[in-house]
């Protein structure tokens, strides 16, 4: 199985507890509304279609990274139309406040005062806090933080950094250390800085909205690019129009300096303290068990169940804005509550949100939806949602992808095949997707059986293997696979592209014995390294290890990982990094991500390796000493089955190149190659001429025999970012030749067009095209 992989949008520079504490202040391990880590299961997995906002990013999060666990799945929202006002006659703020505000203040002083006795009381002793590089300093248990260290290197660093990291572990910068440590301390521009500084900007939120709409909170987790809060409000939508009032709230908050204060509190008391609020309770109910105690967070009168960790105080947020709303389902269940989300950013350096408007600006011109509308390249129906309609021109960039792969797969030994799209749902039980992704499936009841429209390709692909016996001379198998998928996406969060119902996905898994998975891991990452440089693509790599519903035994899943380590510290040494617990059911994987010209993080090509599904569907072949498929006495020989996507799904790799090269398509892969226009009507003729003998050559020209003047024709063909435009009148008609301009010229360059022999011009554009060259340039 195969998914889609992550989103990141990066912009420009940006983008728990002790073992000592008693259980009456420990967190369990066990779920928190706010913890990043643990949204699979109490916020939703992928951001949703939004209803409203200010400025869009060019590509949402896609659909890969699906979590295919009973409670993680794609989450199911609602579409909300988008209300249209042009005022709002709202108070900024409630007054007066709701009751549930000095309730919980006073629970929670209460609680911090007996909290701060029982650490008072904390034996003291010398401790030894050891830096990253070495450097090691002396402190007092219970008393020294990591902001006390940060101030005695400098006051520089005091005021940077965001958070601090206590032996792996996040940790407030102003809650006291408990014994000797390793302490790392970060700013925003490191990834976890980055995530709290968001999950704290999202309390602010929360504050803010509650002071404004009088709602009850459900979760505010950070996101890739920002944070929300999920909330119910009575009897009001939520609109773009408020987002001044919540803006200029959060303002407010943020020049309070609000500190951040962490308690440890009983679930009973939680319960008292959150029982004016339906969804903390669900959530302190199910996921806290009895008897524990879990972590509160305050910052002026916003108090949350959270585990936190945090910034110090408000104040470290100095530019602070709303960004859109949308609506939602508790937990993501459409049989839940309906739930109002709104979504912020934020940072610590108001130039960082000018840096991320300009951003905004530019990925909205970029974005796929536009430029797929303006160059005719696709379109959505409602009688089809999440399935696209390929226009002629949009195929022929979808053609150019599957050709490029499909003369790769003659040349690296891979075999084509065609499996169905529907199966019984034996098949999925067997695979054990049925177990773990029904829900995501289309089923459908076909004489009192069910069926199911297929999600993946890898159980087709298994049965192929096991139609006849296999001998160990035939391994390794190559099968790739054009394969359409269907997943049971919501209807609320289908975006242009990248999440969709329908689409096809550049599978191929490898058939091979473990001898010489080595080698194969290594030719697949030699295609996926020429394949992504011919779009011009960075990229990163993860290793994704073991999740908490892996199948399987533990041994088998540390030697699949011990063998991906092995290829990556061969061919990729210390360019990698490890993803715990983000690995497919079945088997470990390579993750990797690619930059696009916006430096957005996309995940799309992935190496998956597999021990279960080999043994679930009882694949065996015969090795170098077996004569027969059978021997009672020796248990079968299996192969190790290795996924690979490169593009992952085409829709969503189209999108992510439309957006890369914003419309300006390289000649290869270019739906407009060649435009040719005739000066006057007398060199029409002429024009049809040069235009069927680039057709001949299977380049796509057109020709303009409008009644535009000539200047209008060659800026609407510049404007339908055609690479070449050729233009004949009477010379170059007594030549056989065209007069050239070149797309990509500039200045004085581009006015000055070139005369060139139609011949040496059509050998020229084959070559260029045959070359896949990112580059536009001929020699004329």
């Amino acid at each position: 199985m195969l998914g889609f992989g992550r989103v990141r949008f990066p912009y420009r520079r940006f983008l728990a507890a002790s073992h000592n504490t008693p259980a009456r202040y420990r967190p369990p391990l066990s779920l928190y509304p706010c913890r990043t880590r643990l949204m699979s299961t109490v916020s939703p997995t992928h951001p949703v279609e939004t209803s409203q906002q200010r400025s869009a990013t060019a590509l949402d999060k896609p659909h890969a990274d699906i979590d295919i666990t009973k409670n993680g799945g794609p989450q199911k929202v609602k579409e909300k139309k988008p209300k249209e006002q042009t005022g709002t006659a709202y108070p900024l703020e409630l007054s007066p406040k709701p009751e549930f505000f000095d309730h919980r203040i006073q629970m929670f002083e209460q609680l911090k005062a007996e909290y701060e006795a029982w650490v008072k009381d904390q034996p003291r002793q010398e401790i030894t806090i050891t830096l990253p590089d070495g450097t090691e300093k002396k402190g007092t248990s219970w008393e020294t933080s990591p902001m006390d260290i940060a101030k005695e290197i400098s006051k520089g660093l005091s005021e940077r950094i965001v958070i601090a990291k206590v032996d792996g572990e996040l940790w407030d910068l102003e809650r006291p250390l408990e014994g000797s440590v390793g302490l790392e301390l970060l700013d925003f521009e490191h990834p976890d800085g980055k995530r709290v500084f968001w999950h704290s900007s999202a309390h602010v939120l929360g504050e803010s909205a509650e002071k404004h709409y009088g709602c009850h909170l459900c979760i505010g987790p950070p996101t890739d690019d920002g944070f929300f809060y999920e909330m119910a409000i009575d009897g009001r939508a939520v609109t773009n129009t408020d987002y001044p009032a919540l803006e200029k709230l959060s303002e407010g908050a943020i020049k309070e300096k609000q500190k951040f204060e962490r308690i440890t509190v009983p679930k009973e008391t939680l319960l008292k303290m959150f029982g004016y609020n339906k969804y903390k309770k669900h959530l302190i109910e199910s996921k806290i068990p009895d008897g524990t105690s879990t972590t509160v967070y305050r910052c002026g009168p916003m108090i949350d169940l959270c585990v936190g960790p945090h910034i110090p105080h408000t104040g470290k947020i100095k530019a602070f804005m709303v960004t859109k709303n949308s609506a939602s389902y508790f937990l993501g269940d459409q049989n839940n509550d309906s739930l109002q989300r709104i979504y912020g950013i934020s940072f610590p350096d108001k130039k960082q949100l000018t840096e991320y408007k300009a951003f905004l600006a530019e990925a909205a011109r970029r974005d796929h939806r536009k430029i797929g509308k303006e160059q005719e390249l696709f379109f959505f129906n409602e009688l089809s949602p999440g399935s696209c309609f390929w226009l002629p021109h949009g195929t022929r960039i979808y053609n150019a992808l599957v050709e490029l792969l499909r003369g790769e797969y003659y040349k690296r030994g891979y075999q084509e095949v065609i499996s169905p799209n529907m199966y019984n749902s034996k098949l999925w039980e067997t695979s054990g997707h049925w177990q773990n992704y029904k829900d995501d499936m289309f089923t459908l009841d076909i004489e009192k059986e069910k069926w199911a429209l297929k999600p993946m390709n890898c159980p087709g692909h298994c049965i192929i293997f096991d139609s006849r016996d296999r001998s160990y001379k035939e391994l390794p198998i190559r099968m790739a696979e054009f394969g359409i998928i269907h997943r049971n996406e919501a209807s609320g969060a289908l975006t242009g592209l990248t999440r969709v119902r329908r689409f096809v996905q550049d599978d191929t898994h490898v058939f091979c014995m473990p001898s010489q998975v080595e080698d194969e891991i290594s030719r697949l990452f030699n295609f996926m390294e020429f394949t992504y440089g011919l779009f011009g693509f960075e990229f990163s790599l993860e290793l994704s290890t073991r999740p908490d519903n892996y199948l399987g035994q533990i041994e088998t899943w540390n030697e699949a990982e011990a063998q991906l380590t092995k290829a990556l510290e061969k061919h990729h040494p210390g360019r990698w990094q490890v993803n715990p617990g983000d690995g497919a059911f079945y088997g470990p994987k390579i993750d990797i991500t690619i930059k696009d010209a916006l430096k957005r993080s996309f995940q799309c090509a992935t190496i998956q390796l597999d021990f279960q599904l080999p043994e679930r569907f009882n694949l065996k072949y015969r090795g170098p000493e077996e004569t027969s498929a059978g021997d009672a006495n020796k248990p079968p020989t299996r192969p190790v089955m290795i996924h690979r996507a490169i593009l992952g799904s085409l829709e969503r790799f189209i999108a992510i190149i439309t957006e890369h090269f914003a419309g300006k398509w390289p000649f290869w892969l270019s739906p407009r190659q060649v435009l040719v226009i005739p000066v006057a009507p007398p060199f029409k003729e002429y024009a049809s001429e040069v235009q069927q003998k680039l057709s001949a050559e299977r380049l796509w020209a057109d020709v303009d025999n409008g009644e535009n003047t000539l200047q209008k024709k060659i800026r609407n063909g510049e404007l339908a970012q055609y690479n070449f435009i050729l233009v004949v009148g009477q010379e170059e008609l007594d030549g056989k030749a065209v007069n050239v301009r070149n797309r990509d010229d500039v200045g004085e360059k581009k006015t000055r067009a070139a005369t060139v022999p139609l011949d040496t011009l059509i050998g020229q554009l084959v070559a260029l095209e045959k070359s896949r060259s990112l580059s536009n340039k001929i020699d004329i």
